[in-house]
């Protein structure tokens, strides 16, 4: 079992920057691939990025390839997303996830059913 405690949203001017933030507690953190989901009003969840259990490979969604960053710090127990160029429709609950799945592959499918454990999600809020 393992917790997940996303922190660091909030509301920002298009064009601004936002640090998301995973604390993880339990197991052996460097066991999951830790990824970063979305949800706005209305809409289904959506795949933002991934990150693999070393932190060596890495994937993103090509709404937000080349201005989202995923990173993890094993030692620290934490998975960020910084979040750069932030636009209107970057507006969202952002969640993060941790899977004990082996499939990179399946990770790179951005599937939310190959997570395991969920965070309760922070909001983020992008004005125009």
């Amino acid at each position: 079992q393992v917790q997940l405690v996303e922190s660091g949203g909030g509301l920002v001017q298009a064009g601004g920057s936002l640090r998301l933030s995973c604390a993880a507690s339990g197991r052996t953190f460097s066991t999951y691939v830790m990824g970063w989901f979305r949800q706005a009003p209305g809409k289904e969840r959506e795949f933002v990025a991934v990150i693999s259990w070393s932190g060596g490979n890495t994937y993103y969604a090509d709404s937000v390839k080349g201005r989202f960053t995923i990173s993890r710090d094993n030692a620290k127990n934490t998975a960020d997303l910084q979040m750069n160029n932030l636009k209107p429709e970057d507006t969202a609950v952002y969640y993060c996830a941790a899977s004990l799945g082996s499939s990179w592959y399946r990770a790179l499918r951005g599937d939310h059913t190959f997570y395991n454990y969920w965070g309760q999600g922070t909001q983020v809020t992008v004005s125009s």
